[in-house]
């Protein structure tokens, strides 16, 4: 897997994003999506109920398409168990 250096840089604030407004949900690791290696996944914990991932898609989901309009990186933060 390859990152760029803006990619890395919008990644790194997507991650301050996460501590700053979920700091219940830690951030694991980063991936390539199954579907296409050239889409990234940083993989966080699952909150600990529903309505918590809930917000935490609803955050991310305007972030993340806000850099794929802005950028072209198709980056997602997904929970995982």
């Amino acid at each position: 897997m390859r990152i760029n250096s803006k990619q890395q840089e919008l990644i790194e604030g997507l991650i301050c994003e996460l501590n700053r407004n979920f700091p219940d949900v830690k951030f694991v690791d980063i991936t390539e999506s199954p579907e296409n290696p050239n889409d990234l996944w940083i993989n966080v914990t699952e909150p600990e109920d529903e309505d918590r991932e809930i917000e935490l898609t609803k955050f991310f989901s305007d972030k993340t398409v806000d850099i794929l309009m802005d950028y072209g990186y198709h980056i997602l933060v997904m929970p995982i168990r």
